[in-house]
């Protein structure tokens, strides 16, 4: 029998009309694009796959991810296109031009008060390898592994200002109840 989620007060059995629905990606607003993309780039390892720009509007939408070896990606931009709306774990950088050269520009992180957006997560494979890369590239870090009451938990912060919680997975099989 397959996996249909936990049972908790307000979860009501899956819609047949959902099936195929899939999360596809969250969206970040970002001051300055070059700033956001090397860290992205450089330190979390993340490639654009597309950039779309609305000139009418004065923005651009810049789609993330981690792209494995195995991964068919298109080379053309109209499948591509499509491709990177089909994935899942995308992340979507929002640039509003001009906020780049506004010095005392920012955005509400979601962490400040008044409280709302909390973080983003990525997943790595050793822990203790990816806080000293963190380390060997200045991130700005929130929270170490060993700190807090939340062990092996990694928060770092973006140039944004906004979080990103780093976790190995098979440390988190005993968290909680």
């Amino acid at each position: 029998m397959s996996f249909h989620g936990e049972s908790h007060p307000g979860i009501a059995p899956t819609p047949v009309e959902t099936q195929g629905f899939r999360f596809n990606h969250t969206m970040l607003r970002i001051k300055d694009p070059a700033r956001a993309l090397a860290f992205y780039s450089r330190v979390l390892g993340m490639q654009v796959m597309r950039r779309l720009d609305f000139d009418e509007m004065s923005f651009s939408l810049y789609f993330l991810a981690h792209v494995e070896e195995s991964h068919a990606v298109p080379e053309d931009v109209a499948a591509r296109t499509a491709w990177t709306f089909s994935q899942t774990g995308i992340l979507e950088l929002t640039h509003n031009w001009g906020t780049e050269d506004d010095a005392d520009f920012a955005y509400h992180d979601g962490n400040a008060e008044p409280q709302g957006f909390g973080h983003i997560c990525i997943s790595v494979p050793n822990l203790e390898a990816a806080q000293a890369w963190f380390d060997a590239h200045d991130a700005t870090f929130i929270k170490r592994a060993d700190q807090g009451k939340m062990k092996d938990v990694i928060f770092i912060k973006d140039p944004d200002g906004y979080w990103i919680e780093v976790v190995q997975a098979d440390r988190m099989a005993g968290k909680g109840d």
